[in-house]
């Protein structure tokens, strides 16, 4: 019987997305097969690690292409993003912990490409006045990611309304926690 990789890349994503510390026995389990099959496919858990980064590089990179970051307003097209990036939130929720996905200098070079175009499309909003110019856009897009990650653990935890993922998110991000008419503080 032939497995679908694919089937078992989604089916760990869910698990992991739910229970990060979960064990190959339990991937198997969940996927419907065994251990041995599984061990076939990933030798490890890093091996499987490594295969749902690439999962969540290609869910980013299709959200990207669908959400169409060059065109419009800015705003329009961060909106577009969360809203297209929405259904593998929790995979990258999931990836954003794994350490060692980060560590060393080797880094993904589809997380860079990711990291381009995104910051891009902040680049974009501040030179068409949209966006504050005092934060990078790398720091835009840091912040987009630390909260698609967050919204989607508050999702999964029931604290947040699987609705209002979208707009929460972008609302934060891009209208920040401040009231319009709060007085901003100055930093001693």
């Amino acid at each position: 019987m032939a497995v679908d990789r694919d089937h078992v890349l989604r089916t760990a994503a869910a698990l992991l997305t739910r229970k990060s510390t979960a064990t190959m026995d339990e991937v198997a389990r969940a996927a419907g097969i065994s251990r041995a099959t599984l061990h076939r496919h990933f030798a490890g858990r890093d091996a499987l690690v490594r295969a749902l980064e690439a999962l969540g590089i290609q869910e980013c990179e299709a959200a990207l292409d669908a959400a169409r970051p060059d065109e419009g307003p800015a705003r329009d097209a961060v909106h577009r993003l969360v809203r297209a990036i929405e259904p593998a939130a929790g995979l990258l929720s999931f990836l954003y912990t794994e350490n060692q996905l980060f560590e060393g200098g080797e880094v993904n070079a589809g997380w860079a490409r990711i990291d381009e175009r995104i910051e891009t499309l902040f680049r974009r909003g501040q030179d068409s006045g949209e966006f504050r110019i005092d934060l990078t856009p790398a720091w835009l897009t840091e912040a987009l990611f630390g909260l698609l990650a967050s919204a989607a653990w508050a999702v999964a935890e029931g604290r947040v309304a699987p609705k209002d993922f979208t707009y929460m998110t972008v609302e934060l991000l891009l209208g920040g926690a401040l009231r319009a008419d709060a007085p901003r503080r100055e930093e001693p």
